[in-house]
């Protein structure tokens, strides 16, 4: 399958799912009160930078962002 097809094939999923995103971005601003320095917001807006980048591995790039870094103790930090 060529570029054009690929994009022919996901463009509506795609669009919808931009939409989905600007509409929370826009209640987020519209809510009440302040939202001052806050990392998860700082997160999503360093993704959306991701997104735009042309490097190809931006699915790579936002899931390492998204991620903890790995800890040998993982087991006893979540009492498992």
């Amino acid at each position: 399958m060529n570029k054009q097809e690929v994009l022919q094939r996901e463009f509506l999923l795609v669009r919808a799912k931009v939409l989905e995103i600007a509409a929370c971005l826009d209640r987020i601003d519209r809510a009440e009160g302040d939202l001052p320095q806050n990392h998860q917001r700082e997160l999503l807006s360093e993704a959306i930078g991701h997104l735009l980048g042309k490097t190809g591995n931006r699915a790579e790039q936002i899931q390492l962002l998204f991620s903890r870094e790995y800890s040998d103790q993982w087991r006893s930090e979540f009492q498992l």
